[in-house]
C-alpha cells in the first residue's frame, strides 16, 4: 500500500499473482515498473485501470473494461468512466475504468495500454472474480476508437515472455462502441492524424460487437458506426447498431432523456443474448410444437430460461417446415429449465393469394391445456428433442 498526493493506491506487481482480491475502487498499474514509451514518472505517465465491483451476490462472471472519451487529449472519467461502471455493476458485470495515456502522447501509446489492460485482466481474472473468455472493452469517442483498435490490432500473447501478462491473448471477447471514431477521413485535416482508421483492420475475428450513435451527433458523425458495422457485416461478424434520432456528443449515459438512456438496458439485453452474462454453454435444440394434434403453421417458440442472465431462444415454425422446432448451436439455449411460450401467426394459407385473415390476432400459449394455471416448463438438456403439444380445446 502506497500513498500519494493524498490518494491511497494499491500497486499489483504484475510479474506476480495477487494475494487476495483487489478492493473496489482499487487503482492497479498495467506496468508496475514503469510503462513501455513513457516520458516521466507521474500519474499520467503510469497507465493503469480502477476495477469496481458488482454487489454481492450479483456478480455474472463478466468483465467490461470502460474507456472514457476526451478527444486523445483529456479522460472524461466520470460521465464516461465511473459513471458507466456503476451501471455496469447494477447488471453483474465488474468494470475496469481505464487510464490510458493522452497527448502528448500519440494514439499508438493508447493502444498499448488498451491492448495491455486486456491482457492483464485476464491474467488475473480469477482474483477478478472474472472469466478469461468473457472480457468486453465498452469505449466512448476517442475511447471507442480506442476499442475498435483493441478489437482489431490484438494477438494471442507471447507464450515465451518472461512477464506473464504478456503471455495472454490481448483480444476482448466482445466490443461496445459508444458514438466511436472510426476514420480520421471523417474529421478536419487537423484531427485525422489521431484517428487510424479501424473499419478496413476488422477481420473474421473481430469480436462482436453493439453500437450505439445519434443522427445529430456533429463532432463525431453515425457514419463511423456505419462504416465499423459495414466492415463487420462484410466479415460476417455478429453485431448491433443503434441510432438515436436525437442527442448530442459526449450524452455518457444520458441522464434526464429518456428515450436515449435506453441504450444501456438494450446493451445489457445483447450482452445477455449474446451469452456474455452466463458461464453456461449454448446447445442446439430439435423437436415439434402442434396445436389441437396440429403441426403449429406458422410462428414463433420462445424459449425463457429461469437464470436471468442465461440467453433467450427462439424457433421460426414456418409453414414450410411443419412444426419443426431446429436452432442452432450458436442461437440455442443454455442447459436448464425454461419457460415455453408458442405464439401462432397465422392459421391456414386457404386463399394465400386473396389477402384473406386467417385468425384475428397472434395467438399466444403459456400453458399446455385451455385454462392451464401452470406455464409450460421443459429441462433442456444436449441430445434430447424438445416436443410440445398445445391443447385448445
Amino acid at each position: 500500500m502506497r500513498v500519494l498526493a493524498g490518494l491511497t493506491l494499491l500497486l499489483l506487481a504484475p510479474l506476480l499473482a495477487t494475494a487476495e482480491k483487489p478492493a473496489d475502487g482499487a487503482r492497479v498499474l498495467l506496468w508496475a515498473d514503469g510503462a513501455p514509451e513513457a516520458q516521466g514518472e507521474r500519474d499520467v505517465d503510469r497507465p493503469g485501470f480502477t476495477v469496481h465491483y458488482p454487489p454481492e451476490g450479483k456478480a455474472t462472471g463478466t468483465g467490461v473494461i470502460v474507456n472514457p472519451g476526451g478527444g486523445y487529449s483529456i479522460l472524461a472519467s466520470d460521465h464516461e468512466g465511473l459513471q458507466v461502471a456503476r451501471w455496469l455493476n447494477s447488471v453483474g458485470v465488474t468494470a475496469f475504468v481505464l487510464r490510458y495515456r493522452v497527448k502528448p502522447y500519440a494514439p499508438a501509446v493508447a493502444l498499448l495500454d488498451g491492448q495491455r489492460s486486456v491482457r492483464y485482466v485476464r491474467s488475473y481474472a480469477e482474483d477478478f472474480g472474472v472469466a478469461v473468455d468473457r472480457i468486453g472493452m465498452l469505449g466512448f469517442s476517442a475511447g471507442g476508437h480506442l476499442a475498435s483498435s483493441v478489437g482489431t490490432q490484438f494477438d494471442a500473447g507471447n507464450a515465451s515472455a518472461a512477464d506473464p501478462v504478456e503471455q495472454a491473448s490481448s483480444r476482448p471477447d466482445f466490443l461496445v462502441l459508444v458514438y466511436p471514431a472510426i476514420s480520421g477521413e471523417l474529421f478536419s485535416a487537423g484531427m485525422a492524424g489521431d484517428y487510424q482508421a479501424t473499419h478496413t483492420l476488422v477481420s473474421d475475428r473481430t469480436p462482436p460487437a453493439f453500437l450505439v450513435h445519434t443522427h445529430e451527433d456533429g463532432l463525431v458523425t453515425p457514419n463511423h458506426s456505419i462504416l465499423f458495422y459495414q466492415a463487420l457485416l462484410e466479415h460476417k461478424v455478429p453485431a448491433e447498431m443503434h441510432i438515436y434520432g436525437y442527442g448530442d456528443h459526449g450524452l455518457g449515459m444520458a441522464p434526464g432523456d429518456p428515450d436515449l438512456a435506453e441504450w444501456a438496458p438494450t446493451l445489457a439485453r445483447w450482452m445477455r443474448r449474446s451469452g456474455f452474462l452466463t458461464a453456461g454453454k449454448r446447445t442446439a435444440v430439435q423437436g415439434t410444437v402442434s396445436v389441437d394434434g396440429a403441426p403449429l403453421f406458422w410462428g414463433w417458440v420462445t424459449l425463457l430460461p429461469e437464470d436471468p442472465n442465461a440467453p433467450i431462444a427462439r424457433a421460426n415454425c414456418a409453414f414450410a417446415t411443419r412444426g419443426k422446432i431446429v436452432i442452432d448451436e450458436a442461437h440455442g439455449p443454455v442447459p436448464g429449465r425454461h419457460r415455453v411460450e408458442v405464439f401462432s401467426v397465422c392459421k391456414d394459407f386457404t386463399a394465400p393469394k386473396s389477402g384473406g385473415y386467417s385468425l384475428d390476432d397472434v395467438e399466444r400459449y403459456t400453458a399446455a391445456t385451455p385454462g392451464g394455471a401452470s406455464p409450460i416448463v421443459v429441462d433442456i438438456q444436449p441430445g434430447q428433442p424438445l416436443d410440445i403439444a398445445i391443447v385448445t380445446k
